[in-house]
């Protein structure tokens, strides 16, 4: 599990295998924080956190040790001022990794451009980001028969084909994407692995929603479970 402030957790799938009808904690989240990402490891993993200002921290699994569900995790990302995370990924087989800015602007970089540190550190340049192409909206790992779809905070939706997104450095600003309008904000971004696998008016109104709000930047705690340098 990843947050917006940069905590990371990792709780064995068996302690979520009694759940409740009215759900269980999967994680302890300090006030303004937020749950950005959730996927599963087999203990041998990578992990990839993916931060607004263009940063990118990549790390060993075995960094984080397993923690109970109630527990806010440990420190991933270290941030910057009002930098946040907004994607994690695992990475997994030889896929690239795909990222998008809030003005419709996206490159996609191999992965073995993204280099191996600990986890805790301010990380390397993922994106170069200024004012003609905006903040991070997200990271995807993709493959070349992949398509992705975008979404604007105007409604607009967006589909491209991966194979036409050009592959270049981690030190790049990329290319155009999706042309938006004065105040109009790319706000999500979604894989799509079939032609056919399109979404439909509910999922495009829950991406639109749940990418709008800002998310303040908190830091993890200083307790046994929750911090560690």
């Amino acid at each position: 599990m990843a947050t917006a402030s940069g905590t990371v957790k990792k709780t064995p799938l068996q302690d979520f295998s009694r759940p409740r009808s009215a759900g269980i904690i999967a994680v302890n989240l300090n006030d303004g924080d937020e749950l950005i990402g959730v996927d599963l490891t087999d203990g041998s993993n990578e992990a990839m956190l993916f931060s607004a200002d263009g940063k990118v921290v990549r790390f060993a699994e075995e960094c984080v040790r397993p923690m109970g569900r109630t527990a806010t995790g440990v420190r991933g990302m270290k941030l910057v001022d009002d930098d946040k995370v907004v994607s994690l990924i695992i990475p997994r087989g030889e896929g690239d990794i795909l990222t998008v800015t809030e003005n419709g602007y996206g490159k996609r970089t191999v992965q073995s451009e993204y280099p191996t540190k600990n986890r805790a550190t301010q990380g390397v340049i993922s994106i170069k980001v200024s004012e003609r192409n905006g903040k991070v909206v997200g990271a995807i790992q993709v493959e070349e028969t992949d398509q992705i779809m975008m979404i604007t905070n105007a409604g607009t939706l967006v589909r491209t084909r991966v194979s036409e997104v050009s592959i270049v450095g981690r030190n790049t600003q990329g290319v155009t994407l999706i042309r938006t309008t004065e105040d109009e904000l790319v706000v999500g971004l979604q894989r799509v692995e079939d032609e056919d696998d399109a979404l439909d008016d509910d999922e495009v109104d829950e991406m639109i929603s749940d990418n709008i709000s800002d998310v303040p930047e908190s830091e993890p705690t200083d307790d046994a479970d929750s911090e560690e340098e």
